[in-house]
């Protein structure tokens, strides 16, 4: 019955570690390996997940979550976009999030940086809609990362779960 609910939870976290994938607030890769490590410590079963698994996870965990701090400003700058760009963005990313959801996100990024850039900065409007592409493009590229690693987690989880005992 224990193992019931630990497995319970920890599809439940690694489930909300997607949906943090999308949602700023939430830290959806961490999330996801904790699923991992909960199922790790607690209801490992022949010692299906191993260590060296979780330190592999622990790596891709820690390079993808500093890839999504890098890349979108990384992606913003090289279109000539400024640093206010990148905060329009999130700042559009969340409003689109609450108003629109879910393709709010998407272009709320995009708006927000073009908004950043042609009415903040003053920018001509080919070289704002550059930028917000930018954004746009690094906001699509990080989550997307943070979407692989933890879908593949939830798959290696499942296959934990239902397949190792």
């Amino acid at each position: 019955m224990i193992d019931i609910l630990i497995n319970t939870a920890a599809i439940i976290i690694s489930i909300i570690g997607i949906v943090g994938c999308i949602i700023p607030a939430i830290p959806g890769p961490p999330l996801s390996f904790g699923a991992l490590l909960l199922l790790y410590l607690l209801n490992n079963p022949n010692n299906a997940i191993t260590g060296r698994f979780l330190i592999i996870w622990l790596v891709i965990v820690g390079v993808v979550s500093i890839l999504d701090y890098v890349v979108q400003p990384y992606f913003t700058k090289i279109t000539g976009g400024s640093k206010l760009a990148v905060r329009y963005s999130i700042a559009g990313m969340v409003a689109g999030m609450v108003f629109f959801p879910p393709l709010g996100i998407i272009a709320g990024s995009f708006i927000g940086a073009l908004i950043a850039e042609l009415l903040v900065n003053k920018k001509p409007l080919q070289n704002s809609l550059l930028a917000a592409f930018g954004a746009f493009l690094g906001f699509i590229f990080g989550t997307g990362l943070k979407l692989a690693a933890s879908v593949t987690m939830l798959y290696y989880l499942l296959r934990y779960v239902f397949f190792s005992a």
